[in-house]
């Protein structure tokens, strides 16, 4: 009997804000995979769909997995229930389950194997290291992500693993300059100006199809660029993005899940930013603290110790800054939050948020739909009705509705 593959997010998944109101956390990228992309190719199957907050049913970007209601699960077939912040190694081959069974990575529970017909609690998903579970288990090898903070300073190592297998370019433009004994990978329709220069010292590098590369530009290894993205000149080393990213100035050890927009100088480094992110021209963040004491962030549940002394920022969907804007160390900036002036704004800005430093009101929904609608067609992308019905959805969770 085929199997499917669910991908759910836990409790301590539901906590990775500023990311998760507006999307299910095995949207997100770690190394050079979505989670999500990650997990069917380990266990070679297709995902039909995620457990999530209730309020993404209308998500639905192309390419996404949809949103699912827990009652609209199949009973037809056998089912693998996976957890979004599940990372494991992937080329393991896996025994195959024929009755209920629990996926551990180092003993700790990561999924469940159920034949067709049985369901978990929906509750059990929350956390299923607290409850009972079938006495079959099946080892993997892998991690269990556990903060925010974690997609972010674990993406170097992943991507040196994601990348191991590229296949090598064949032949450099005329002008370009290839350092370092590691691998370098383009796709299709590359274009690389003469002046750039690719540093493998550290790691791999994949530049993915229909990427443009620019003059005076320097990409150091492990780092991936996906597709149709635009490197427009600077410094970037350990960097991942998904498609459509601009980038300028120095960008390091930062991940950009796609569609955003970092055209002008200035530095941005261990930071995660969600799609649809515009910073301003000299937009800087800072990722170490003056005394180079541990970092706190905030959390859903108040400011935790991030045990890390590089930690830069965290932008939501649709967030954008003005011109110069400063950012503090483990800054985290809600979902379309909408910044401008010299003012540093707090180190925490709450969802939809419109203003200057701490003098922060409410970016109103109409306003905000009217420039995701234009800032999404610019890119190709119509913002349709469920797509508002669903960004609307977004905004009053985030507002407290």
């Amino acid at each position: 009997m085929a199997s499917s593959l669910v991908i759910f997010d836990d409790g301590a998944a539901r906590a990775w804000e500023p990311f998760v109101l507006t999307r299910p956390a095995g949207e997100l990228i770690f190394g050079a995979l979505k989670l999500v992309d990650r997990a069917e190719l380990l266990l070679g199957l297709e995902c039909i769909g995620h457990l999530a907050s209730e309020h993404l049913i209308d998500y639905g970007e192309p390419g996404a997995r949809p949103v699912l209601r827990f009652d609209d699960l199949p009973r037809d077939r056998d089912l693998v229930f996976w957890s979004s912040r599940a990372v494991a190694h992937l080329g393991q081959s896996l025994p195959p389950a024929t009755k209920p069974a629990v996926y551990r990575i180092d003993g700790q529970p990561a999924g469940l194997f159920l034949p067709a017909g049985q369901l978990p609690d929906p509750a059990d998903l929350e956390d299923l290291a607290s409850v009972s579970l079938p006495s079959d288990a099946i080892a993997v090898r892998g991690r269990l992500l556990e903060w925010v903070w974690d997609l972010m300073l674990g993406t170097p190592d992943q991507l040196a693993l994601d990348l191991s297998t590229v296949e090598p370019a064949t032949a450099m433009p005329d002008g370009v300059y290839a350092v370092g004994g590691g691998t370098l990978s383009l796709g299709d329709n590359v274009k690389i100006e003469p002046g750039v220069v690719f540093d493998t010292s550290d790691g791999p590098i994949r530049v993915d199809d229909d990427v443009e590369i620019r003059a005076f530009t320097r990409l150091q290894g492990p780092a991936y660029v996906g597709p149709h993205s635009r490197l427009l000149g600077g410094s970037f080393e350990r960097i991942s993005t998904g498609p459509f990213s601009y980038l300028r100035g120095e960008v390091a050890d930062t991940v950009v899940l796609g569609y955003s927009n970092k055209a002008h100088d200035g530095h941005l480094g261990h930071g995660y930013l969600g799609r649809w992110v515009n910073l301003g021209a000299l937009t800087t963040n800072s990722d170490l603290k003056n005394n180079y004491g541990p970092v706190r962030v905030w959390t859903p549940a108040g400011v935790r110790d991030s045990g890390q002394s590089k930690v830069g920022c965290f932008l939501g969907d649709h967030v954008k800054t003005g011109i110069g804007m400063q950012l503090g160390t483990g800054t985290v900036v809600g979902a379309g939050a909408n910044l401008y002036g010299t003012a540093m704004p707090p180190s925490y800005v709450p969802p939809f948020s419109w203003g200057a430093g701490g003098d922060l009101g409410e970016y109103r929904l109409p306003e905000f739909l009217a420039t995701a609608g234009t800032v999404m067609a610019r890119r190709g992308v119509d913002l349709d009705e469920r797509g508002r019905r669903y960004l609307e959805s977004c905004w009053r969770k985030g507002r407290g509705g």
